[in-house]
């Protein structure tokens, strides 16, 4: 009777854990920034930029069309180190997670030994030695620690939040790479051109150099001329030593991007003549979609919800621990194991408990304050997110509204040029005004291919801002953003 009364009340502790569980249950505050309406709708920012609200691809980069570029980004992803320790990362946070999940509940352990020895006489109050015996024991234990605070189940939540944590990581290195790839080959593309405009800047000053010595040979000049001619020619050459040296790092940063060493960049990029240019307006959709998006969001989110549950842990260790358990097994004689004599076994319930002082609560207190500094943490990670758009939007829309300038700066170059050629063979302008002309022109082309660098990769920049590049997953099982 005794015994149907010990298990029965097992069995009441058994479900009684199901449904006892301290500490607070995760949900987002409402107090949370990512909740303000103003974080949800549109970019502020947006009617300045040619921009759609069309939601964000998660292969962006394909949106150039370009298939180099497609090809560097697959490379990266496949090979990146970056990428390679992210995942490393979360394997860990994934065992570290299946580790939670069965701590507690069910275990099972074995044990055997074998001796030859001699007990103590006394040991048993006897004044004669006893004999020399081989003596052996077997067992098997089976326990089963009953959850009846929720402590395990608290620290599960926690491990399982992390990992969540650790994969929004892993997609965040995703977007860097992706955006790092992406920059480095606009960069390197730009740079080309660049080259280009100075070289062509050079040759027309080679040029111009040539014919303002035959007009001096033929009294139609001064050596001034010539000496002005000689310096706007260095002055033109001293550009191309810097645009080289520039490409050449963007190509080695693409290499070690892709998982090799700087020596095997890749020598297709090496020719290449312009910058990848967008055919459509880039798709920024609104708040509220960025904040579902973005890698960090999530991260931080993540974060919040592990924090809040190690609440539970601290509080759960004010309670009681409650174990059940049953031993059974054989000791005794080596001859003897196995027999009833040497049979052996027991049922019973173990509870411990440490009577609460002030480290149990200060460590509630611990916390609690690490959940208040994880909700910051959270608030600043969206109110950093919404910055960095809006920002991008406004520096992209002011670059493309200081690239039409040049443009338009270079349309009147290339006119006035055209002009001083006319003058000049007509006579009615010396040669030297045809020479400031081209002047003119030379540094208004070298001017707007800088600024069409500035604009690609400020479209780069507005790209990882909208925290694209990695392919959506399944959301958290507890995590609350896009809901």
């Amino acid at each position: 009777m005794k015994r149907l009364l010990d298990l029965a009340a097992a069995a009441g502790l058994v479900l009684l854990a199901g449904c006892t569980t301290v500490g607070p249950d995760y949900h987002l505050p409402e107090g949370a920034k990512i909740n303000l309406p103003v974080a949800q709708g549109p970019f502020v920012s947006a009617p300045e930029a040619p921009v759609t609200q069309a939601p964000l691809p998660d292969d962006w980069w394909k949106l150039y069309d370009d298939p180099a570029l497609n090809d560097l980004v697959q490379e990266a992803l496949a090979a990146n180190t970056d990428l390679r320790v992210a995942a490393a990362n979360l394997a860990r946070a994934e065992a570290v997670s299946n580790e939670a999940d069965n701590a507690g509940g069910w275990k099972v352990s074995a044990s055997a030994a074998a001796e030859r020895a001699r007990e103590s006489g006394e040991a048993y109050l006897l004044t004669q030695p006893l004999p020399v015996e081989n003596l052996a024991d077997a067992g098997v234990k089976i326990s089963y620690q009953v959850d009846l605070f929720g402590k395990l189940r608290r620290a599960s939540e926690a491990a399982h939040a992390d990992a969540e944590a650790s994969q929004a990581a892993q997609d965040l290195a995703r977007v860097s790479v992706v955006a790092d790839v992406a920059r480095a080959y606009v960069d390197a593309c730009s740079a080309g051109r660049e080259i280009a405009v100075a070289q062509s800047s050079v040759d027309l000053q080679r040029r111009s150099l040539e014919v303002t010595r035959r007009l001096v040979a033929a009294g139609r000049g001064s050596e001034i001329d010539v000496t002005r001619g000689r310096a706007l020619l260095d002055q033109s050459r001293a550009a191309l030593p810097g645009l080289e040296a520039r490409r050449r790092a963007d190509l080695f940063k693409l290499a070690v991007l892709t998982g090799k060493p700087p020596a095997d960049f890749p020598r297709q990029v090496e020719a290449c003549p312009a910058a990848p240019v967008l055919a459509q307006p880039i798709p920024v959709g609104d708040g509220a979609a960025l904040l579902k998006r973005r890698p960090d969001v999530r991260q931080a989110e993540r974060s919040l919800a592990g924090a809040t549950a190690r609440i539970g842990v601290a509080t759960a260790a004010l309670y009681p621990s409650v174990s059940l358990g049953i031993d059974a097994g054989s000791t005794g004689l080596l001859s003897d194991i196995g027999s009833g004599a040497a049979n052996r076994w027991s049922l019973g319930s173990l509870i411990t408990w440490t009577v609460p002082g002030g480290g149990e609560r200060a460590r509630i207190r611990q916390a609690s304050a690490g959940a208040d500094a994880a909700l910051a943490r959270f608030d600043g990670v969206v109110l950093n997110a919404l910055r960095e758009t809006e920002t991008s939007l406004t520096v992209y829309a002011h670059d493309l509204d200081r690239n039409a300038a040049l443009r338009a700066a270079r349309e009147e170059a290339v006119k006035a040029d055209g002009q001083a050629q006319v003058l000049y063979r007509s006579g009615r302008s010396p040669y030297l005004t045809g020479l400031d002309a081209k002047r003119t022109l030379a540094a208004a082309d070298a001017a707007l291919a800088a600024s069409e660098t500035q604009v690609a990769q400020d479209q780069v920049s507005l790209f990882l801002a909208l925290g694209g590049g990695w392919k959506t997953a399944p959301r958290a099982p507890g995590s609350t953003l896009g809901r």
